[in-house]
């Protein structure tokens, strides 16, 4: 803009100090320097942060009881649903073929359906069918494929008639298996999920408003042998065939919050239903690319209905006390009433939600694309499609790496353009051979202690994985950075300390942009996992400009740290959904593969994920003995309670406390032949 002679200009820009290219800034590193003991604050920040997640990933509402009827007369009321799950534990083991599966368990169902329809509201109209069903098909598992012929395997089938005219010919499905392993009273797997699903056509049936569709309620008697009862009802009874949609219910664990883990396929109108209706978010599409890749050795009726039925739908599942899947401690005893409220309200109001909307009428209309969705600690739920995805993931990627590159060259007045991206890649290569150096040490640290007969060490004592694997983790990408700042880092660069500092963070940007942009074009969506990740930075570093921060000695550190306490926040959460989930498989997966190489690489990734952009800033710190000197001490202690104490004896059969079970598959087989005329 022209400006009048005489006048002087007011900038509408902060001031920014410009560096004076005749010091050498190198030499006055001390005044941006802080207290070695920040190192250690550093350690403890993370540790907080994580047990603040930890605690909001288990965090449950309170479960509604009978006295609050009068205040909530059409809300779920969990200790209604509680008194059916205790009649269904207290049968005890449920296999299919049994006396307590097909005819305890069955006429109960029965029964208490029959309740609900003698108090349903006489607007609405319940329709009860009892199948039985003979078949057969040929499944894949594990990547091995067999034949599974079925005979006489039960459902107990209920109609809840919608109000529209073409409500008999579209409808949606609850389904739920109230048939157990041998040796397990089943309550979470998945007797807890009919418990839920009779309380919602409790609390549906006596409202006065009809449906705009019918609701289908699937109580099959043949998932563990496995998926029986739903192939039966999917070919074989008559009103499949209006089925549109399905919610399936499942657990892999004993308790805790439900996880939307797998939608569709395609059909994105299910993942907005979900953030429209759902008052406790809990759903990651990872989750769901990881299920499909086959890594988790488990299956569920959702693979049943979509390939053989060709019907989209949504899987949930409880994940969390995975040790008590398929034992004999999956019982009531671990299911508290807040469980059942939060997987109720949730369900319910997805229900309500798809059985009044208009897709159901036509969903082929709306079989396009796939759906990016996630929740941040259970406070909201994002999504947006896949194409959106790809855009802001580019966008963030590429801003995050220019936007501090343009600050600190305006900081330099654009002279000094080559040292920071000279320090920027530095950043970049010393990130890039941590991460690859703490994985080579934690796998070198479960090959030893598998030798000396100390695998699985930390199977019942989870936080021995922080000592054994993620602390040497941090402790080498520390070495790491210090190495290369040593052999690639200039000696005389005219950078203040804080200014390479934040050169050196931009090539974490530089990281984890490649690792976002690669994982995006071969076609996966968890990607959004990192550029949420780099956003943080983004904003700070944004912020940091806008102020004209970067050469001040604490305040732009003060920023970054705020904004990274929100990205550990992000980071964290995986750590604990990633562990509460293999930590168990593990002990169910065999001998094929080492459990340490698993966990350990988890632990890798996460430490790296977690902590990449507080490393750097251990070049603030005026001696780094202290930090080095800590990790190094908590390591040692780590593997010596682990290889030397109880403290690192795998197992523990433990009513009270959690319970980590051995496990040994042992097949009692009762063989009876049969003529062609049965």
């Amino acid at each position: 803009m022209f400006q009048p002679s005489g006048q002087s200009s007011k900038s509408k820009h902060p001031k920014v100090k410009v560096l004076d290219p005749d010091i050498d800034y190198s030499k006055v590193k001390s005044v941006h320097s802080i207290s070695s003991w920040w190192g250690i604050g550093g350690i403890f920040i993370v540790l907080v942060v994580g047990n603040i997640t930890n605690y909001t990933n288990s965090h449950l509402p309170d479960g509604l009881r009978n006295a609050h009827l009068t205040h909530f007369p059409n809300a779920f009321i969990a200790e209604r649903a509680w008194k059916d799950l205790k009649i269904l534990n207290d049968f005890g083991p449920k296999p299919t073929g049994t006396y307590t599966n097909e005819v305890l368990a069955v006429d109960f169902l029965n029964r208490e359906i029959s309740y609900i329809d003698q108090l349903k509201n006489r607007n609405q109209q319940l329709i009860v069918q009892n199948q039985i069903v003979s078949g057969g098909y040929v499944g894949v598992y594990m990547n091995k494929s067999a034949a599974n012929v079925y005979r006489n395997v039960q459902n107990v089938v209920v109609k809840l008639v919608g109000r529209s005219e073409t409500s008999s010919r579209h409808a949606l499905l609850l389904n739920c298996h109230f048939d157990s392993v041998a040796g397990s009273p089943g309550a979470s797997d998945d007797s807890g999920s009919c418990a839920v699903m009779l309380e919602i056509l409790r609390v549906l049936s006596r409202q006065s408003d009809v449906n705009r569709y019918s609701i289908i309620f699937l109580f099959n008697g043949a998932e563990e042998t496995p998926l029986q009862a739903s192939h039966g009802f999917i070919t074989k009874h008559p009103w499949a065939a209006d089925v549109r949609a399905f919610i399936n219910l499942e657990s892999a664990g004993s308790g805790g919050k439900e996880m939307l883990f797998q939608s569709g396929p395609k059909h994105p109108w299910l993942i907005e239903a979900y953030a429209k209706a759902v008052p406790y978010p809990y759903a990651q599409a990872a989750a769901e690319e990881i299920f499909q890749s086959g890594v988790i050795p488990s299956d569920t009726d959702f693979r049943v209905f979509r390939d053989v039925g060709r019907i989209p739908g949504m899987d949930f599942a409880h994940t969390a006390n995975g040790y008590r899947y398929h034992t004999r401690y999956d019982s009531i005893d671990y299911i508290p009433l807040s469980v059942l409220q939060r997987t109720g309200d949730n369900i319910l109001a997805l229900t309500k939600t798809i059985a009044n909307g208009d897709e159901l009428g036509s969903t082929e209309r709306y079989a396009q694309g796939y759906m990016v969705f996630y929740d941040f600690l259970g406070l909201f739920f994002v999504s947006y499609s896949a194409d959106v995805g790809l855009m802001i993931n580019l966008s963030v990627v590429l801003l995050s790496i220019i936007i501090p590159f343009l600050s600190l060259a305006r900081s330099t007045s654009g002279t000094h353009g080559k040292q920071i991206r000279s320090e920027t890649m530095t950043g970049f290569l010393a990130t890039f051979l941590g991460a690859g150096a703490s994985g080579v040490l934690c796998f070198f640290i479960g090959l030893q202690l598998d030798t000396v007969g100390r695998s699985m060490s930390w199977y019942s004592s989870t936080n021995l994985i922080l000592g054994v694997y993620c602390c040497p983790a941090l402790l080498c990408q520390c070495i790491v950075h210090l190495l290369c700042d040593r052999l690639f880092g200039s000696k005389t660069t005219p950078l203040s300390l804080a200014l390479k500092v934040q050169a050196r963070l931009n090539g974490v940007n530089l990281f984890w942009g490649m690792i976002t942009l690669g994982i995006t074009f071969t076609g996966y969506r968890l990607a959004y996992i990192f550029m949420v990740l780099i956003l943080c930075s983004l904003c700070s570093s944004t912020l940091i400009s806008m102020l004209g921060l970067q050469n001040t000695v604490h305040k732009w550190l003060l920023i970054h740290t705020l904004f990274q306490i929100v990205a550990l926040a992000w980071s964290t959460q995986f750590y604990h959904i990633l562990m509460n989930m293999f930590v168990p498989i593990t002990g169910r997966i065999g001998s094929s593969i080492n459990p340490d190489v698993i966990i350990g690489t988890l632990a890798t990734f996460t430490t790296l994920f977690s902590c990449s952009y507080l490393t750097p800033l251990l070049f603030l710190l005026k001696k780094t003995d202290k930090l080095i000197g800590e990790l190094v001490a908590i390591t040692l202690i780590a593997l010596v309670l682990a290889s030397s104490t109880h403290v690192g004896f795998p197992y523990r059969d433990d009513a009270v406390k959690a319970p980590a079970v051995q496990r040994h598959y042992i097949t009692h087989t009762v063989r009876k032949f049969y003529d062609y005329n049965g």
